[in-house]
């Protein structure tokens, strides 16, 4: 009896040991993304992080690092493409200056609805688009859910476009952004999401334009008064490998992470969408002055045409009409 004793207490002795062996032997990848704590991203990206553990049987540990920890979009894609970061995680508009065919995306009044959106990133055309950021040393995973954007301001409610006019207004460095806004009499001031905060606090910038979820889950309420849905654009997020880690990756684990984005993307799209349902009202808690039906039909009569030919004098008309009528 006393030798099993012994024998278990060894065994138990033995077993930290043996777990930490497995746990350095693991290949770990580093996921970054610029999004809050609170924001689906993040939760998605941990639940991705967990499939891929669960798939790879321990093989492969994802770390994530959220709230733009490892620095801002631009410096997140230029670190996954150079391999100094594995994955990546934020939105398409920074992916433009890469493949700037996916510019198409993000013209404002494009898509009616998230089952319009769905059908184009999940079928033929996303496809497409994805490969165009083969090239760019950048293996994708999927297209994640940010949403429809929506204008807030510290200065004055937006219900038509004049009430734009003369605010400067933060914008992604998508061309099509941009342009929306020069178009509707604001001026447009790309940059960083990581830096955004400040820059509305400080009042650097008059305002911005995300989705709800974005807005509350950023506390951008503290810094802005005012918000209007305008819903004048949808934007999604893009997860991408760099393409030497995946490439390095035995076939196995590179089913397991292919698996595991599969599974979790449609969930953190689900996420975003149950969440948007109700962040306009703990919005409105937090004391921001809602605009909810401004004009759209006059914004849209403003921007919509005049942003598609411009992305169509350039690509073509043949991607924003096949996006018009796919899902329809």
């Amino acid at each position: 009896m006393r030798e099993i004793t012994r024998r278990a207490a060894l065994g138990l002795l033995a077993a930290p040991a043996l777990v930490g062996r497995a746990r350095a032997q693991a290949t770990r990848l580093r996921l970054a993304h610029p999004h809050p704590d609170s924001d689906s991203w993040n939760r998605a990206a941990r639940l991705f992080a967990a499939r891929v553990a669960e798939r790879s049987g321990g093989a492969l540990q994802v770390q994530v690092f959220g709230n733009g920890a490892l620095g801002s979009d631009p410096t997140t894609i230029a670190a996954a493409r150079g391999g100094t970061l594995d994955i990546v995680l934020t939105g398409n508009p920074f992916f433009t200056g890469l493949a700037p065919k996916l510019n198409v995306l993000d013209l404002p009044f494009l898509f009616r609805e998230r089952r319009h959106v769905a059908a184009v990133l999940d079928g033929p055309i996303g496809r497409q688009l994805l490969g165009e950021l083969e090239g760019a040393n950048l293996h994708v995973l999927g297209f994640w859910d940010i949403g429809f954007r929506n204008v807030t301001n510290s200065r004055r409610p937006v219900a038509v476009p004049a009430d734009l006019r003369g605010l400067k207004i933060r914008t992604t460095p998508n061309p099509a952004h941009i342009k929306a806004f020069q178009l509707l009499g604001a001026n447009p001031a790309p940059m960083p999401f990581t830096e955004l905060f400040t820059a509305l606090e400080t009042r650097t910038v008059d305002g911005q334009e995300n989705p709800t979820t974005l807005i509350l889950n950023a506390r951008f309420y503290e810094v802005q008064r005012h918000l209007s849905l305008t819903r004048h654009a949808y934007t999604a997020g893009i997860l991408a490998m760099s393409k030497a880690r995946w490439e390095s990756l035995p076939e196995p684990q590179r089913e397991a992470v292919a698996a595991a984005a599969e599974e979790v993307t449609p969930q953190q799209r689900q996420m975003n969408e149950d969440a948007e349902a109700s962040s306009v009202a703990e919005l409105k808690a937090k004391g921001m002055q809602v605009v909810e039906a401004p004009d759209r039909a006059a914004f849209a009569a403003i921007v919509a045409e005049e942003v598609r030919r411009d992305f169509a004098s350039r690509f073509g008309a043949e991607l924003p009409e096949a996006i018009a009528g796919a899902g329809a």
